[in-house]
């Protein structure tokens, strides 16, 4: 059984405003098999509302939408639903009342223009809202439509408690499971030109691939009538793309990149500390992010000139002046200074151009150099990145976080 979502609301076609309520009633829809197959935000118009719905009850047995439902005129969610169905709108005495009473328990004055909020779809019952003057609706026409208030904690309280168990007798028994695997350190054309031959075969589990900033997600749904099913089918699809993918996939729970290596070094008893210089400070707000980080970062340090590479980290201004800012063994040199000051375990040091000028350095835009220095060795790694400034940044925070994970695996960064 698919669902459609629809959020009504010309506030949410701004910059300023998110529809976050579709993504709850997806995970919830999720959890009853139910597929969100399409989702859309509609501004405060009456009949463009009412074609969305008339063309989303044509291809799903479920919609539901969100918002509209207050009492002002810029209110339409209601009269479009009606439109689109090709009902009648009924004034409800007893919700006007209850309405009323509401303000009254407020010491608040109920204005006119509340009794907007007592029209009823005709055929429709009524979803009572304790949280809020709007009640909800469950209209059933060839299929079924929610009408839901806005404000998030009405919402959910109304869908939890009058929606969950009028679907679970609606719904047909079936499971819908997701197995996500996050990846670094490959491009998202040579994962999929990887992967594509396992995954191609199968219509279930539905592939999913979403690459940025250097971060890969594979998503595989399956829907299948049993929770088991579901679970065996991941296995028999995940199992030859964890094969192929190897030691590039870095978490099977979501978790992001600087959660996976925080961890491991707080298995490790490490610790770790940074120099950064085209970063300015993200590599260390990355690892700081994590609730608990103090365990295992120390700190850090932020030389975006070449007097600051040699005051706070002691690098040889000779070797500035040889091999410049931007080189393997610059990198090197403050990732052993890093390490050296701090006393940590790992050190690690990022230096480059993130452009849009080249600046001073004859390396393009683009160029980057992370070093790791540890109780053995210090070794610097060179990638060559496009994009903008932003891109290349977050691309050699990545870069950074990975080259220490692998080096905590076991592995030369």
């Amino acid at each position: 059984m698919n669902a459609e979502i629809i959020a009504a609301g010309s506030e949410l076609l701004t910059a300023e405003r998110v529809d976050t309520n579709s993504l709850y009633l997806t995970a919830e829809l999720n959890n009853l098999g139910v597929e969100v197959t399409a989702k859309a935000v509609i501004g405060d118009d009456r009949d463009r509302l009412a074609e969305a719905v008339r063309a989303a009850l044509s291809r799903s047995a479920i919609v539901i939408l969100s918002g509209g439902l207050g009492p002002t005129e810029d209110d339409v969610t209601r009269e479009a639903v009606a439109l689109a169905l090709d009902r009648k709108l009924v004034f409800h005495p007893e919700i006007a009342a209850q309405i009323e009473a509401r303000f009254a328990r407020m010491k608040r004055k109920m204005v006119e223009v509340n009794r907007r909020q007592a029209f009823v779809i005709e055929g429709a019952d009524v979803l009572p809202n304790d949280r809020g003057t709007a009640p909800g609706q469950w209209v059933e026409e060839s299929g079924v439509v929610i009408l839901l208030p806005g404000p998030p904690h009405e919402l959910k309280a109304m869908f939890e408690r009058q929606c969950l168990p009028r679907l679970r007798r609606l719904v047909p028994d079936h499971s819908i499971r997701t197995l996500l695997l996050r990846v670094t350190g490959m491009p998202e054309s040579d994962l999929d030109q990887l992967i594509s031959p396992v995954y191609k075969k199968y219509l279930n589990p539905v592939t999913t691939i979403l690459a940025g900033n250097g971060d890969i997600q594979v998503h595989l749904r399956a829907r299948c009538a049993s929770v088991g099913e579901a679970e065996a089918l991941l296995a028999e699809v995940g199992a030859p793309i964890e094969a192929l993918l190897g030691d590039k996939i870095y978490s099977r729970n979501g978790d992001p990149l600087e959660v996976v290596v925080g961890e491991m070094l707080h298995k490790a008893h490490a610790t770790v500390a940074v120099a950064e210089s085209l970063t300015g400070g993200m590599l260390g707000e990355r690892f700081t992010t994590v609730p608990g980080s103090s365990r295992y970062f120390l700190g850090g340090f932020l030389t975006y000139s070449n007097a600051m590479k040699v005051e706070l980290l002691g690098v040889d201004p000779q070797l500035l002046a040889h091999f410049g800012a931007v080189s393997s063994e610059t990198a090197e040199a403050m990732a052993a200074g890093a390490r050296r000051l701090t006393k940590a375990t790992y050190a690690l040091a990022v230096t480059g151009v993130a452009g849009p000028e080249s600046g001073e350095d004859a390396a393009p835009v683009g160029t980057v150099y992370v070093a790791l220095a540890d109780p053995e060795k210090t070794v610097a790694v060179h990638r060559q990145f496009l994009g903008d400034r932003t891109r290349i940044r977050m691309f050699t925070t990545q870069m950074a976080l990975d080259v220490l994970r692998r080096r905590l695996m076991g592995r030369a960064g």
